[in-house]
């Protein structure tokens, strides 16, 4: 149908084009010719100037005995046609049937053909179909039929929960009469709530191929234009089509870019967006009742919402969708795995163990990783090195080894990491130790990944300060080894973090004494992204500033006094670096203790204990620092 419609356009604009041609074309021969006055005409005629004559109605074209053409117009009631003879001028007459209909066509075929090629740009322009041109209040909703490439609940893992909410709806669908006969009603909406990459999306494809009804998908950015009333006007069409369809699914996906909290933000909100969102609410539970219709919507941004979108009557549920546990990745691995050749050392459920924090998406990259690298060298299947090596790409970046580094930037950055080490091996509530290397990767120099041993849930104090330390640990390694004057800008993003940490556990996480239980995050940074926080005393803020102070100065001051303490487990481990370039949790300890290190060692993939919340520690990256000073509040 689509390739139809592009040539039928080709082949207008081609009429179009030689239509036009021959228009000018045929006018063109006319300007060419020199007109002159009728009287003059007449004086040429009778000087025996002119050898022939065309007469066109009352246009008459003159060729002299010169060659020369031109042109005049006779008067309508004087005959000419006895004179010009009698002065031997040859005459010939053009025919007039073209003043007719068709003589109207080739006036007017062109800009008829204008018109058309402009209505068609128009359609295009405004996505095609339902209405054409004039549809531009029609509901963008697609229908969705997967018959290829269908997706089930057997294709989604690791959120069992939420799975089983919507496994529910799914059932009121196919079985009404089980629930009705108790007086329950079905639910008219539900809200998929959680992180980006956890799988919102795919969970509402995988119930438009268990329900077995009509199901219609859109995004929330699809309903707003430029033009007030538009997207209300699209919003009645929706469930306007949902209605015929009934019972049905509606699918929004990113439902934040229309269901914004009315009223915030300058000059008191967006008339347009602000309309579709009052026709939504109107027409998930107004007066007109939609029986039979579900409205299933995504977002990873609740906390932007409008309060009246997210009461019972619109969402009755609310689905959290977090980010899996062991058990999940564990599932999500064995559902991405499927079409992988595996060799026979690979154990998903390790690798699940080596990956806490990562989301549905990101071990779906790990997967697809692994299988590149073991393309890439011609393997047949993909090893557990292959994981490894995914592993540490996803984690740390690529590594960037044709990057030139003088011997003075690799030992100052050898020195950095193996600080980091030291002072993580040596506090008790610090994760273990995963990977050093002062290879480069991504936008730093080096760095050393500590990984939980199982997911966390909770951050408390004494880990918040051993965090510090070892955060702070790298500048430390730099002055107790080059002294204060010849400290890098390498701690920038260590400082970075670590005040980021400080200033959540005074402002948001009440650690601090002085300051007590009050968050003051909210002063920090707004309201909902305005300026509209509680004013804090100047007195205060100062004393804000000097826990944030006190809690990274006695980090750095524990940080130093353990290097001190193990000096010499410092310059191995930092030599050690200097000579293998990477190394794992094992051989640092090897390196430490003064062992040597076997020769497949540096070949051997590196032992996955468990992976990323990610506590990194680059060398010169920057990580961006969190709003409202501080971390991300731990899920509990």
């Amino acid at each position: 149908m689509g390739n139809a419609r592009n040539v039928a356009f080709w082949v207008v604009l081609f009429l179009l084009i030689l239509a036009l041609f021959n228009l000018f074309g045929g006018s063109q021969s006319t300007m060419n010719s020199q007109t002159i006055s009728y009287s003059e005409f007449i004086s040429r005629v009778e000087s025996g100037e002119v050898t022939s004559v065309v007469l066109d109605g009352e246009q008459v074209l003159v060729r002299g005995k010169d060659g020369r053409q031109y042109s005049t117009v006779k008067p309508e009631s004087d005959e000419i046609t006895d004179r010009l003879i009698a002065n031997n001028v040859e005459v010939r007459v053009e025919r007039q049937e073209q003043s007719g209909f068709l003589s109207i066509l080739g006036v007017w075929l062109p800009f008829l053909l204008l018109i058309g090629v402009w209505i068609f740009f128009m359609n295009r322009m405004q996505g095609g179909g339902r209405g054409g041109a004039m549809g531009f209040g029609k509901s963008r909703a697609k229908l969705l039929t997967e018959k290829h490439g269908r997706v089930t609940f057997d294709d989604v893992a690791g959120i069992d929960e939420a799975k089983e909410e919507l496994e529910e709806i799914v059932e009121f669908l196919r079985n009404p009469q089980k629930f009705s006969r108790l007086g329950g009603k079905i639910p008219k909406g539900a809200l998929l709530v959680g992180p980006p990459g956890t799988g919102k999306t795919l969970l509402a494809r995988a119930i438009a191929g268990e329900a077995g009804v009509p199901f219609f998908t859109i995004s929330g950015s699809d309903f707003v234009e430029m033009f007030v009333g538009v997207g209300a006007s699209r919003v009645r069409d929706m469930f306007e089509q949902a209605k015929k369809n009934a019972p049905c699914i509606v699918f929004i996906d990113e439902i934040d870019a229309v269901g914004r909290s009315r009223g915030v933000g300058f000059g008191g909100g967006n008339d347009e967006r602000e309309q579709t969102l009052n026709q939504l609410l109107v027409e998930m539970d107004g007066f007109e009742a939609n029986e039979g219709i579900i409205i299933v919507a995504a977002t990873n941004r609740k906390d932007v919402l409008d309060p009246a979108l997210l009461r019972p009557g619109r969402f009755d549920r609310q689905i959290h969708v977090p980010n899996p546990d062991i058990k999940g990745r564990e599932k999500i691995l064995n559902v991405h795995a499927r079409k992988v050749p595996l060799a026979p050392d690979v154990d998903l459920r390790i690798i699940a163990r080596g990956t806490p924090g990562f989301s549905g998406a990101d071990l779906a990259n790990l997967v697809n990783e692994a299988a590149l690298m073991a393309a890439r060298v011609g393997r047949r299947f993909v090893a557990m090195g292959d994981f490894e090596a995914a592993k540490d790409k996803v984690m740390m970046g690529v590594e960037r080894r044709s990057m030139v580094l003088t011997a003075e930037q690799k030992e100052m950055t050898a020195y950095h990491e193996a600080g980091h080490a030291i002072v993580g091996l040596n506090l008790d509530k610090c994760d273990p130790v995963y990977k050093a290397t002062i290879i480069p990767r991504g936008g730093a120099l080096g760095m050393v990944v500590s990984l939980p041993e199982m997911d966390k849930l909770n951050y408390h104090k004494d880990e918040a300060k051993q965090k510090i330390a070892m955060t702070m640990a790298g500048k430390a390694a730099e002055i107790i080894k080059w002294g204060d004057e010849r400290v890098s800008n390498g701690p920038a993003g260590d400082i970075q973090q670590a005040s980021a940490i400080a200033r959540a556990m005074v402002m948001r996480w009440g650690m601090s004494d002085k300051v007590g239980n009050i968050d003051y995050s909210e002063a920090h940074e707004g309201y909902r992204g305005t300026t509209g926080g509680f004013s804090v005393s100047a007195k205060t803020k100062e004393l804000i500033e000097e826990e944030v102070k006190r809690f990274i100065e006695d980090g750095y001051q524990t940080a130093r006094t353990i290097i001190l303490d193990h000096q010499e487990e410092f310059e191995r481990l930092a030599k050690g670096l200097l000579e293998y370039e990477t190394l794992t949790g094992d051989e640092i300890q090897k390196v430490m203790k003064g062992e040597s290190l076997d020769s497949g060692d540096d070949s051997t993939p590196p032992p996955s204990g468990a992976a990323p919340s990610v506590t990194s520690i680059p060398k010169t990256k920057k990580p961006k620092a969190p709003k409202g000073g501080g971390l991300p509040e731990p899920s509990a």
